[in-house]
């Protein structure tokens, strides 16, 4: 029987807000459920393990950022609508750390076929349409920027860029112009 109280939505939540504070790979059922002072088995009721539970933590994450990104690009096209959707993935990573870390979880083919991440790509090839890239450019273009976003957004947060001059949002600027540029002068195959 479920314990009042206790919800699998409730329990992603709270899963979500373990893993911004401890790190996504340590999220697991017993420590959620030590921490919601609550036994284990409780929480069966709702996830089935731990791969559930972060496979729900990943889903919301994907979500958040996904309607996130979708306001931020909203209106917005070229290198400003670049921006914008590079800006919420850096910005998301630094208030939700592990949250972040979840959206790069990897899910099952028919789960991932029916996550928020499909919007992720729509979203980047919404912006791609502003430079005029035919496919399979685009596909190319897509899998580009998502390597430097999620590359640069890593390796930032692993402290890399913290032991030399310049400062990293200097950095982070002019890689938004060097795509920009890259975007606007894309090599022919």
């Amino acid at each position: 029987m479920a314990r009042a109280g206790l919800t699998a939505e409730r329990l992603t939540l709270a899963g979500a807000e373990l893993a911004d504070e401890v790190g996504f790979e340590h999220v697991t059922v017993s420590e959620l459920a030590r921490r919601s002072g609550v036994k284990v088995a409780s929480l069966y009721s709702h996830v089935r393990n731990s791969a559930d539970l972060k496979t729900r933590i990943a889903l919301l994450a994907l979500q958040d950022l996904a309607d996130r990104a979708a306001d931020a690009v909203a209106g917005r096209a070229g290198k400003d609508a670049l921006t914008a959707l590079a800006n919420v993935y850096r910005d998301y990573a630094r208030e939700h750390p592990g949250r972040y870390a979840a959206t790069r979880f990897p899910l099952d083919p028919e789960t991932a076929a029916a996550s928020a991440g499909v919007r992720h790509a729509q979203l980047t090839r919404a912006i791609l349409r502003g430079y005029d890239l035919p496919e399979p450019e685009r596909t190319h273009a897509v899998r580009l920027l998502g390597s430097v976003f999620h590359g640069y957004v890593s390796l930032e947060m692993g402290g890399g860029f913290s032991h030399s001059a310049p400062d990293s949002d200097e950095t982070w600027t002019r890689t938004m112009d060097a795509l920009d540029a890259l975007l606007r002068n894309w090599p022919g195959p």
